[in-house]
């Protein structure tokens, strides 16, 4: 009983084809005339993020105690960072590098060796905008001697991308009927919708301070002004007659 319960559905196998399945392609047949356009709308928010770069750059005559310098000033750094309330995951190693330093003799008319550069560095996120200043001040005081930054960011930037695409979308659909408006068509009717999504910055200078924490005890002014959230959509419509053409 099991065998010819099991005969029918082999057969059945048999006569499918014998290559594998292959997706089926859908084809668009626009009867009338067809436009394309691109349209790029963005909506500009406060910030709730600021990201700095803070790091330790230290000189000795060998590469171990270079490191060991460095070691001990980051360490003291990156205590300070956590005592300010930033959390763990807020903070990111983004790169520990160590070098041979050397000087041209003019006078030899050959490098002269000088001792080794080390530095680590690590990447901060902060959460209150408002403390920007404030932070920066103290990681000097720390120890830091390498600051880059701030850059600002929007954690969560889906509702003010959900404005930029009816705002995108709107005003290519106002477009698309003014073209079937001028060539006498009804309308426009969606073919298809392509869309890319970007978020800009301010894009401020980039700040880079190399100093002695003695040298620096001023809070530094910091202003987020605003970011974007942007969506570029491509739609290519079709124009259609009206009810009574």
């Amino acid at each position: 009983m099991m065998r010819s319960a099991f005969l029918p559905l082999a057969a059945t196998a048999l006569a499918l084809p014998a290559g594998p399945l292959a997706a089926a392609e859908v084809t668009l047949a626009p009867s009338g005339p067809v436009v394309e356009l691109s349209v790029f709308e963005s909506v500009a928010v406060a910030p709730d993020i600021a990201t700095i770069g803070a790091g330790v750059t230290t000189e000795a005559d060998s590469a171990s105690a270079a490191m060991q310098q460095n070691a001990a000033q980051m360490s003291a750094v990156i205590a300070r960072i956590k005592a300010l309330g930033i959390a763990e995951r807020d903070i990111q190693t983004t790169g520990i590098s160590l070098n041979a330093r050397y000087d041209y003799d003019p006078a030899a008319q050959r490098p002269v060796f000088r001792g080794y550069q080390a530095a680590n560095r690590v990447s901060v996120k902060l959460r209150q905008i408002a403390e920007v200043g404030r932070v920066l001040d103290a990681l000097v005081a720390a120890g830091v001697n390498d600051l880059s930054g701030p850059s600002f960011a929007i954690e969560n930037d889906e509702a003010a991308k959900d404005e930029a695409r009816k705002r995108a979308l709107d005003r290519a659909t106002a477009r698309a009927e003014a073209y079937a408006r001028s060539l006498g068509y009804g309308g426009a009717k969606v073919l298809a919708i392509a869309e890319t999504l970007t978020g800009r910055g301010p894009m401020p200078e980039t700040v880079m301070i190399r100093a002695d924490a003695g040298k620096v005890s001023a809070v530094p002014p910091v202003e987020p002004g605003l970011v974007e959230a942007g969506v570029s959509l491509s739609i290519t419509y079709e124009l259609v007659k009206g009810a009574g053409q």
